[in-house]
């Protein structure tokens, strides 16, 4: 099965420079991990053990549990030790599988626009890339359930708005398209 559709130049150009810019981000989080001579020694990586300070990366990078899931853990077990240690274990791991499903879209990405041809297998990682970077879009302009589908087209974030609107779209057709092939 092969997923095809068809991007505007500026489609494209807007759709990698926002996947890159997410890839830099991703690379200095990971760039900026604390190295521990145990991790060099085994080979196994670690992670930051303090949630991300930017919004952005927060929403890319999450708590694994909040205080308001378990009511039998104490507030600071959950902040403290328990998100630190998952935290810890398992960024690495998601950061890694992030930069690959955003590696596949950037590869499959047709230079200057132009017709798209995805396996099921590229279709979920660019199902993946896409919701990340809509995630991290929607962080950057504070988007919530309080946000108007349009804003003022002399508003700031007008545009940006309609960039997360498209990648939505994006996203639900490329579901579709996968569901209607099983």
């Amino acid at each position: 099965m092969r997923i095809c559709s068809q991007l505007d130049p500026h489609e494209a150009e807007l759709l990698a420079s926002m996947v890159n810019s997410m890839c830099d981000l991703l690379d200095e989080r990971m760039d900026s991990a604390p190295r521990d001579d145990l991790g060099e020694l085994t080979g196994i990586r670690t992670g930051h053990v303090d949630a991300p300070r930017d919004a952005t990366l927060g929403r890319l990078l999450p708590d694994f549990h909040r205080p308001d899931q378990d009511r039998e853990l104490s507030a600071d077990v959950v902040n403290g030790e328990l998100n630190a240690a998952l935290r810890s274990v398992n960024e690495p791991k998601i950061i890694d599988a992030k930069l690959a499903a955003a590696q596949v879209v950037l590869e499959t990405l047709p230079d200057g626009g132009g017709d798209i041809a995805l396996t099921e297998a590229q279709a979920g990682e660019w199902l993946t890339a896409l919701n990340d970077v809509r995630l991290a879009l929607g962080a950057m302009l504070g988007i919530s359930e309080d946000t108007p589908d349009q804003l003022p087209p002399d508003h700031p974030h007008a545009a940006h708005l309609d960039v997360y609107h498209w990648l939505t779209v994006m996203q639900d057709l490329l579901v579709e398209s996968l569901m209607s092939g099983r």
